[in-house]
């Protein structure tokens, strides 16, 4: 792609936003480096990964790659034979358990997400490395005693010896405590001393290695403990010789396997590029867009993968007429969703050439670069920010000249920065170019200006090239009227207000609206009607058209929002209406069962008294008929009590959450789980709502839920959730894992902790900036399931370990 167009319009901030998802650093770069592709495969296999992931956040999954790091530069210093530092090997190892991980989760996959299942053979957890690894190194980065025999046997004799020296050292301590300055053992150069005062070192005899700053005290071995402290420093030489040794030889297995793990970061790194993508998708709110590819000269139209998921769409012809370029409701990706306005843009139909006019500040820059960065994007694999069914051409090159992308550095004018530009736009531009031109013939004489804007339209149109163009020139405006292939579009101003709507109108060109402005802010209208006498008729003819067409459309598109209004608010009424009945439904349910169990329960009676009447009644001599009959009477009135009809079908279901966004406080039935539950807070980036059932919190997707449409009555149902791990660990680990996926695997295993009848846990989140320590424990604050939390102790992990006692169950 063009360097000079993808900085023009912007296309580094988007993967600067992009890059801000990922997880580590060999995946930031793979998202800085992204480019868009021409190749109608790749561009097919990018969008379908994307929306592949799009469903797994969606569906609640924690997939992610925490404790993944790129130590593709550590297994370079192995294979060049350089020894790795033991908190290097951690983080291969950490690397490795990210792999392993992933694979596990990828092959759980249904064969509805092969794109992503296909990563899978490029992942090599490396099993036996790991467990050599974490055989040899500590989780503090410490060799272990087990690394070695030899390194085991020679810290036990370093053990016995400082053991044997430090008794000495406290006898000798003892004997000479007169002459000390302090009565403490310290050590100076690795050997074990005593802190003697100056003026009585002759009455100590032993080796002086350091003294005080004022020269008072003088740090003495004494002679007694010098060869046991030889013996020491050979131990620790020895030491420091078995562990290099360890590390060598681990450093030798990296190397060995260095193709595999190179491997592994690659596809770690690619894995984190696709999650990046449906994270931005999903903060976006955007879709997959629909591509289209020509083939031996005609248009094939490719669906969205995510319509028929694990199946490659089919292709089919573009029918004639219908332009390839189709954007619904697209929004620039970098300006404020709350204030940027939609626009409606096609191009490549009936035209290949589209002329936008309108005032300054109007929005034609912001409508040209929307086009351009959203094509890229679709070509770079990622969703974009427009309504369903949009679709984007496959182009070769994007050509941009934005206004605002002046070659001042070069000392050139304005209309001289733009003409070399377009002189190289000209130069390579074909049928399979995107050719966008901001403000064309603007900066030098209008007349002139306007005549080189229509040849340069007709020497694009003559390639083929699909070409949107914004301009002052009114001249153009007839061109695009008059010319086959060239079409006009405004961006509409508002007179009353003196302020531009950023509404993209296709089909009419914009109006100048110079003389209502200049009225609207107070001029003479005499000076105004003076004005209008120069303007030739047909243009005042035309202006007037233009503002009776306008006036139309904006009349249709009130009737049109009213009679949207209208249907949204039936709508509401008959949901209303819905609830009212499912409510009265179930009143009804419950008067008649009350009725029901309070007949039973007389009858129940009725017939205990009848029990115990026959027996008094055999006594009394009646007949075997008459007491058969008084029977048969008391089953007449059993089945006279009415039957309670069952509880209709869709009171549990409630009504879809639709439109209206869930507020905490509102109550959802949870269609997987079977009960109802109050949602804590707003659904998050990845659709994901957080619920309190019960005395559980727990996170489920917008698609798993339905309103109620009523509080739920005091007595709450049984909640059924999944059963906990048959084996809950003690401790959950998440040092250097991002905050997101740290707070939904915190949530999970404080339920599974709980429903196991762990009485307590731990917590490691290691101590670095302290903020993931912060956010564990404002979640542990006001947690349902924990009575208590506090830092463990120094030797336990001081603040990097939080310990949680959770309540009795």
């Amino acid at each position: 792609m063009h360097e000079p167009s993808l900085i023009a319009l912007e296309y580094p901030k988007i993967l600067e936003r992009l890059a801000r998802h990922t997880s580590f650093s060999a995946g930031r770069e793979e998202a800085l480096a992204l480019r868009p592709s021409a190749d109608p495969e790749e561009v097919r296999r990018r969008q379908a990964a994307t929306s592949e992931a799009v469903r797994l956040l969606r569906a609640g999954s924690s997939l992610g790659l925490g404790g993944a790091h790129d130590v593709r530069p550590l297994v370079e210093w192995a294979e060049r034979q350089g020894a790795l530092e033991p908190h290097q090997f951690l983080d291969i190892l950490s690397t490795l358990r990210a792999a392993g991980q992933l694979q596990r989760t990828l092959q759980r996959l249904d064969e509805t997400f092969p794109m992503l299942r296909g990563l899978i053979p490029d992942l090599y957890p490396l099993p036996a490395l790991q467990q050599e690894i974490a055989r040899c190194i500590g989780p503090q980065g410490e060799v272990l005693d087990g690394a070695s025999p030899r390194l085991g046997a020679i810290r036990a004799e370093i053990r016995t010896l400082q053991n044997r020296l430090q008794e000495r050292m406290q006898t000798l301590l003892q004997r000479y405590r007169a002459i000390l300055q302090e009565p403490i053992i310290t050590q100076r150069q690795g050997r074990y001393v005593l802190a003697v005062r100056a003026d009585s070192k002759r009455r100590l005899r032993g080796l002086v290695h350091d003294h005080s700053a004022s020269g008072a005290t003088l740090y003495i071995e004494p002679l007694e403990v010098v060869e046991m402290g030889n013996e020491l420093r050979e131990l620790e030489l020895a030491e420091e010789e078995e562990v290099r040794r360890i590390l060598t030889e681990l450093s030798e297995q990296v190397a060995g396997a260095g193709a595999a793990i190179r491997r592994t970061v690659e596809t770690l790194a690619q894995m984190d590029l696709i999650l990046a993508r449906a994270r931005f998708s999903l903060e976006l709110e955007a879709t997959e867009p629909a591509l289209v590819v020509r083939r031996e000269g005609r248009a094939f139209l490719l669906p969205p993968t995510g319509d028929t998921p694990g199946e490659p769409p089919a292709a089919s012809p573009l029918p004639p007429g219908e332009p390839p370029l189709f954007l619904k409701q697209a929004r620039h990706p970098l300006l404020n969703p709350a204030t940027v306005v939609p626009i409606d843009v096609y191009l490549g139909g009936t035209f290949h050439v589209l002329i936008i006019t309108g005032p300054n500040t109007g929005g034609k820059t912001v409508a040209l670069k929307t086009v351009g960065l959203l094509t890229l994007m679709a070509q770079a694999g990622m969703h974009l920010p427009a309504g369903k069914g949009s679709r984007i051409p496959l182009v070769e090159q994007v050509f941009a000249d934005i206004g605002d992308e002046q070659s001042i550095e070069q000392s050139l004018s304005t209309f001289s920065a733009h003409m070399t530009r377009i002189i190289e736009v000209l130069q390579k531009a074909g049928a399979d170019s995107l050719v966008l031109l901001d403000e064309l013939g603007a900066g030098t004489d209008p007349v002139e200006g306007s005549a080189l804007a229509r040849a340069l339209i007709e020497a694009l149109l003559e390639r083929g090239c699909l070409t949107l163009v914004t301009t002052h020139h009114s001249e153009l405006k007839a061109y695009a009227y008059a010319t086959p292939g060239v079409e006009n579009a405004c961006v509409e101003f508002d007179v009353e207000t003196l302020s531009p709507t950023y509404v993209l109108t296709i089909g009419l060109p914009g109006r100048s609206n110079a003389l209502a402005i200049a009225g609207r802010l107070g001029l003479d209208p005499a000076i105004i009607e003076r004005a209008r006498r120069w303007l030739r008729p047909e243009d005042l003819q035309v202006e007037r058209l233009l503002q009776e067409i306008q006036r139309e459309r904006e009349e249709t598109r009130a009737a049109l929002e009213e009679a949207a209004a209208a249907r949204e608010h039936a709508r509401h009424l008959e949901k209303r209406l819905e609830r009212e009945i499912h409510d009265l439904e179930r009143q009804r349910h419950e008067i008649l069962a009350q009725a029901r169990a309070e007949a039973e329960k007389a009858l129940e009676e009725v017939r205990t008294r009848l029990e115990a009447l026959q027996r008094e009644i055999a006594r009394a001599g009646l007949t075997r008929e008459e007491l058969a009959q008084a029977r048969r009477q008391l089953e007449e009135v059993q089945e006279a009590l009415p039957e309670v009809p069952p509880p209709p079908a869709e009171i549990r279901a409630g009504e879809e959450i639709g439109e209206q966004p869930l507020q905490p406080g509102d109550v959802v039935w949870v269609e997987s789980l079977g009960t109802s539950g109050e949602v804590l807070s707003p659904p998050d980036s990845g659709g994901q709502v957080e619920l309190l059932l019960g005395r559980f919190k727990v996170r489920r997707p917008v698609g798993d839920l339905r309103r109620t449409g009523r509080p739920e009555t005091p007595v709450r149902p049984a909640v059924h959730l999944p059963a906990p791990p048959q084996s809950v660990p003690l401790e959950l680990e998440i040092r250097g894992w991002r905050v997101a996926e740290a707070e939904q695997a915190l949530e999970r295993y404080l339920n599974d902790a709980y429903l196991a009848g762990l009485p307590w846990v731990r917590i490691i989140h290691g101590k670095g900036t302290g903020t993931l320590r912060r956010v564990v424990r404002e979640i542990l604050a006001s947690h349902p399931l924990v009575a208590s939390f506090e830092g463990a102790a120094e030797r336990d992990g001081g603040e990097g370990v939080t310990i949680v006692h959770l309540i009795a169950r």
